[in-house]
């Protein structure tokens, strides 16, 4: 497309000073350019420039006429095939993505579109949590976005800085480092830490050996799908009515689930009592930092801020628990 608006420009030029040439002083350079013009368009309009007495006028006309006609078939063909092929549509689409994203707060990331990945945007989807995926395979994205067309995603190495602060990891809250390789996930956490200390990584890994050197990498937890699926076979076994309930919560058409709110400093210092009259929620236990859990507290129990308040409720109820707790007023 460029090489040919390049040639382009040479014939009209060349074409302007032959004119000027052949017609003389006669004729201001503007003539010269319109008799350019209108024998590269073939409009057919009368000649500005008298050559029907100078065969080498007429010679010159055919040899602009046919490299100009020439070039301006290519350009037209090209602008056709870029169109019709949908570049034009894909990145304009990619960029109004990346404008999107770019407006991002608190989202997730997720680097790997697999299986594992799929499912932790599937639910991530389900509980109305804005993420990003990325990918290196197209064909992986795509079959995402066969069921779910308007997500977010970008096509790259998610190891990669530039991919990874294009996806917003700066604004980000978590990512999931769920590639189908120990190493890539490793590489990831490490790169996601350095760009932004503070976010929350969790990472998969197959082989239990890599695990604390994933940790070490940057990763806040490391999960093995090969060793919890083990857990969760015998679980199946051995506690069937607890799986059962777990399941439900996962798959009720209520989007029912165990969800964690922190203690913002408005709401510190208040008891649980205030929170005890919702409906749309369950208050199961709360946690200090790096303390204990305390399961069923009581309700002058008071939280202090940082404290982790664990809930059964829908994702409607959580964001109006949240609101309220985050305006320290009660519920």
């Amino acid at each position: 497309m460029a090489w040919g608006a390049g040639v382009m420009s040479c014939v009209m030029l060349v074409g302007t000073l032959g004119y000027r040439v052949i017609g003389g002083s006669g004729y201001s350079w503007l003539d010269c350019f319109y008799m350019t013009f209108i024998t590269v368009a073939t409009i057919g309009f009368s000649e500005v420039i008298d050559i029907s007495h100078n065969p080498a006028g007429r010679v010159f006309t055919i040899l602009i006429a046919t490299a100009g006609i020439g070039t301006l078939t290519f350009m037209l063909s090209a602008v056709t095939a870029f169109i019709l092929e949908g570049d034009l549509n894909q990145k304009w689409r990619r960029k109004k993505m990346q404008k999107t994203i770019d407006a991002l707060q608190d989202h997730y990331i997720i680097c790997g579109v697999g299986r594992v990945g799929g499912n932790v945007a599937h639910e991530l989807a389900m509980t109305g949590r804005p993420f990003v995926l990325i990918d290196a395979q197209q064909q992986n994205i795509d079959r995402y976005l066969a069921k779910y067309p308007d997500q977010l995603y970008l096509e790259g190495d998610a190891s990669d800085n530039d991919t990874l602060l294009a996806a917003g990891v700066a604004r980000a809250r978590g990512i999931f480092a769920v590639a189908h390789d120990d190493t890539l996930n490793l590489v990831i956490s490490l790169s996601a830490r350095q760009l932004n200390p503070a976010l929350r990584i969790v990472a998969r890994c197959h082989d239990m050996k890599n695990a604390e050197k994933t940790r070490r990498a940057g990763a806040d937890e490391i999960v093995s799908p090969d060793f919890t699926g083990g857990l969760r076979l015998v679980s199946a076994m051995v506690r069937p009515h607890v799986v059962s309930f777990l399941d439900e919560m996962l798959k009720s058409d209520d989007n029912l689930r165990m969800e964690e709110i922190v203690v913002p400093e408005s709401f510190a210092g208040k008891p649980l009592g205030v929170l005890r009259s919702g409906s749309d929620y369950v208050l199961l236990a709360t946690r200090h930092p790096h303390g204990k859990w305390l399961f069923n507290p009581q309700a002058q129990h008071v939280v202090q801020q940082g404290d982790v308040l664990m809930v059964m409720t829908t994702p409607a109820g959580r964001a109006h628990l949240e609101q309220w707790i985050q305006a320290g007023q009660n519920v």
